[in-house]
């Protein structure tokens, strides 16, 4: 396949127009496709992903300045997630098929037969992100939960690699067409407006996002103006506090101040999980040895956009009367950026958590330094929504429990003396959290839950089995685990 460097129109109206149309229509075939169908469809694209894999680093490379080697693991992230929701489809658990067969002397007086199970919700519309032009783009991991739901996709491509958006869309769809999917099941759009209009389609059924948060909170005011408001899955911001207590700071100060680095300089501080602010004992001497570690050299960020909102946003979070430079060297506001740390002290971040508790999105954070762990727990009740929220503590810390419990409360993922940085794809994880970290507390962008966003709750009650979907039929022809008149049923061994 040839590398172009002709950027992609934006898309037409009639364009729009013909991918909508197709969309509707193929969703009526794919709600009702079976597991082996699903299956064939996503080991076709992560196949012909693979085989493409040094044509599309290549293009990935050249419009976002990520290294090649971050671009091939994020493109094995990418297959692997494909792949993972095969897994998902066969076992058949997520649909949560429920039957409670009729009950004359049910307790509340006779029930009838009802049966629930969930189904596709139709079209989904998907906004890629900059920072991870495979993982959270074209064919990421909402283009896989919602293939993989039922769902057909459109995908509104970023400005920040059309070229690459435009290739790895015309490999899907040459993967989903081996497959034998219907047409119309998946598609990409180019351009603000056209991305705007598909929102607020009637066609279009839900939507999810990743971005900032300006961008996002309008999509997501969008999406609940239309006549008919639709779930929208918005990522929009998060600094992901991380807090050391007194007993790890003596204990292992010295690994945390280079681990920090590691974490909050990684891909040049452009990941949507890096820690952004460091709680720190104001007499320890993390704050000094942080000043004079290593860092990693400059890095260009993925664009020009990105590179001078985050030198404004340094500009501004350092220019405050209560913040000091604690490395602040002649390329912080350059392109490339070299990395930056700002410091304060809690009494300043509570006086002024809207101006301080900032996202500084690139290769900067903010150490805030606490005369007393107690002072931790107010920094945790402060704090907006978090995608994630660090501890790094011993065991027999006395304010680790009540401030775990608070970080709970606000953050979708709580970790213990580990870094936030990396989101390992999994059965169990949780990569999202209250708002602005998201605008749908209750959903995950990662691992195999993230299937649920695309799917609705519909029972029955009173059909005759034939009538009834496969999931919800007596002799269980899908060979799935089911929830039968309160406990949970198997299907036999050996069917």
């Amino acid at each position: 396949m040839a590398l172009t460097s002709i950027t992609p129109a934006p898309t037409t109206a009639e364009r729009l127009e013909s991918i909508l149309a197709q969309a509707a229509d193929a969703a009526q075939s794919w709600s009702t496709s079976s597991p082996q169908e699903r299956i064939t469809a996503l080991e076709s694209v992560a196949d012909h992903l693979d085989r493409c894999g040094d044509e599309l680093i290549e293009i990935a490379h050249d419009e976002t300045h990520l290294p090649h080697a971050r671009l091939r693991g994020e493109l094995k992230r990418t297959t692997f997630q494909l792949r993972l929701f095969t897994e998902v489809i066969a076992d058949g658990s997520y649909l949560d098929a429920r039957i409670d067969q009729a009950d004359p002397d049910w307790g509340m007086g006779p029930r009838p037969d009802i049966r629930r199970t969930l189904e596709p919700i139709g079209p989904v519309l998907v906004f890629s992100a900059s920072n991870f032009p495979f993982a959270f783009s074209v064919a990421g991991g909402d283009t896989a939960s919602a293939l993989a739901a039922g769902c057909p996709v459109i995908v509104k491509a970023h400005s920040g690699h059309p070229r690459l958006s435009e290739m790895t869309a015309d490999i899907v769809t040459a993967a989903l067409v081996q497959a034998g999917a219907p047409e119309g099941l998946f598609a990409v759009i180019f351009g603000t407006q056209a991305g705007r209009d598909a929102l607020l389609d009637p066609r279009v059924k839900a939507s999810s996002f990743t971005g900032s948060i300006p961008g996002g909170r309008a999509l997501f005011d969008l999406a609940n103006s239309r006549p008919d408001p639709i779930p929208f899955y918005g990522e929009l911001g998060s600094v992901n506090p991380t807090f050391v207590t007194r007993a790890a700071a003596r204990k292992r100060g010295s690994q945390i101040i280079t681990e920090f680095v590691d974490s909050f300089t990684l891909g040049a501080g452009q990941f949507c999980t890096k820690p952004g602010i460091l709680l720190v004992p104001a007499e320890s001497t993390i704050a000094s040895g942080l000043a004079t570690a290593q860092y990693p050299a400059a890095a260009l960020l993925l664009n020009d956009r990105i590179q001078s909102g985050y030198a404004e946003a340094l500009q501004t979070l350092s220019g405050h009367k209560d913040i000091k430079p604690l490395v602040l060297g002649n390329t912080a506001y350059a392109s490339p950026p070299g990395p930056s740390l700002m410091q304060t002290t809690t009494a300043s971040a509570l006086a002024a958590p809207e101006e301080l508790l900032v996202e500084c999105f690139g290769p900067a954070a903010l150490v805030v330094s606490y005369e007393d762990e107690s002072e931790l727990l107010q920094i945790a009740r402060v704090l907006d929504g978090q995608l994630t929220a660090t501890v790094h503590g011993e065991d027999d810390d006395a304010i680790a429990p009540e401030l775990l419990r608070l970080l709970a409360r606000k953050a979708g993922r709580v970790l213990w003396n580990q870094w936030p940085t990396g989101v390992s794809v999994t059965y169990a994880q949780q990569h999202g959290g209250p708002y602005p970290a998201t605008t749908s507390t209750t959903s995950t962008s990662v691992g195999t839950a993230s299937i649920f966003r695309f799917l609705r709750p519909v029972a029955y009650q009173g059909l005759p089995q034939h009538l009834l979907p496969a999931a919800l039929q007596d002799a269980n022809p899908l060979r799935i685990a089911r929830r039968v008149n309160g406990q949970v049923q198997n299907p036999p061994a050996g069917l």
